[in-house]
């Protein structure tokens, strides 16, 4: 299923970067037609979209998620899990607090001042991914530091699934977080609405979150009318590990990665031949229960590899991570 490579392996890694590219993608010019259409012929567009890729939208008065929706969704989701969260939203809190840049003056001259000024962004917008999985850590990874910044207005767009609906969890998570305008839309044309609006919300001045390649394109498209946070996606993952390393949390930990997207990359890079043939065996074990196999099959099968670098060659290693270049990194020790 997924490749172990012991030779070539600058080749393997660049022919894997190649396939996950972000420019010159075949789906650019679809994507450009969606994002003129929607901002120039706005909820029309928008909803004819969303039928044609989402759900019917007539379905529902209209794409805003009610604040009973959520408040049910709340009441369906375990109790567990609504503890685990609310750690998670303190631990992430205590880290953005530490970072968050402040303003500041300092005397320089005779009434002369020299220093920075931090201004929040009005309104913000949230992509969070779903539709065929849910991602709650995307809506507390992208709203707590929005939040602590002092925005005013958070607006967050999720795909749903087939009848409209967003997952539980998702929904837990804004509820937690106090999100309340919340639409059912996502891909391209979620991205287009939040850029330039429509008749029944008001655009945006920054969106951020991760997406597949069509929302990583329209992000791309928009930026310059409106600020985005960066080109995040399709996702990837680096892992560096030796023969110490429990191979079924490193493979655990690449088949995470490889559900996101059939576009997503793992890569194990290691300098144990024993460890790269037992992570081999625990992804094909966890393969045969996981729901998403496709998906994590044509990403393993296409953008991903297990690479033993010989003579445990730390400086090798080293370089291949920096060619890599990964978005996520591990050091399992």
């Amino acid at each position: 299923m997924i490749k172990i490579v012991t030779a070539d392996y600058e080749d393997c890694i660049k022919n894997i970067r190649k396939r996950t590219s972000i420019s010159d993608r075949p789906e650019e010019e679809k994507v450009r037609q969606i994002v003129r259409d929607v901002r120039h012929n706005g909820n029309r567009a928008l909803l004819k979209y969303v039928s044609e890729f989402e759900f019917p939208a007539n379905i529902f008065f209209n794409l805003k998620v009610t604040e009973t929706e959520i408040d049910l969704a709340y009441s369906r989701v375990d109790h567990e899990f609504i503890r685990v969260m609310q750690r998670a939203i303190e631990n992430i809190r205590r880290y953005h607090e530490a970072t968050l840049l402040r303003s500041w003056s300092k005397p320089i001259l005779t009434n002369s001042n020299y220093g920075m000024k931090v201004t929040p962004i009005r309104r913000v917008g949230v992509y969070v991914p779903g539709g065929t999985a849910a991602y709650p850590s995307s809506v507390l990874m992208n709203v707590i530091p929005a939040q602590l910044a002092g925005v005013e207005q958070i607006v967050m767009v999720s795909p749903s699934n087939k009848e409209g609906k967003i997952s539980d969890a998702v929904l837990a998570a804004a509820r937690e977080l106090g999100v309340t305008e919340i639409y059912r839309m996502g891909g391209a044309q979620s991205i287009a609405a939040l850029a330039y609006g429509t008749e029944d919300f008001d655009p945006v001045d920054k969106i951020v979150g991760p997406g597949n390649i069509y929302v990583t394109l329209a992000k791309k498209e928009v930026f310059g009318d409106v600020g985005i946070d960066k080109l995040a996606g399709p996702s990837d993952v680096c892992i560096v590990a030796d023969r110490s390393s429990n191979p079924r949390y490193v493979a655990a930990d690449m088949l995470a990665q490889c559900e996101h997207d059939a576009l997503a990359s793992a890569l194990l890079v290691t300098d144990s031949s024993e460890l790269a043939y037992a992570v081999k065996k625990e992804i094909e074990i966890y393969l045969a229960k996981m729901k998403r196999t496709e998906i994590v099959k044509e990403a393993l099968v296409n953008n991903s590899a297990i690479i033993v670098v010989k003579d445990k060659d730390i400086n090798m290693i080293i370089d291949l991570v920096n060619l890599i270049a990964p978005e996520h990194l591990e050091v399992f020790h």
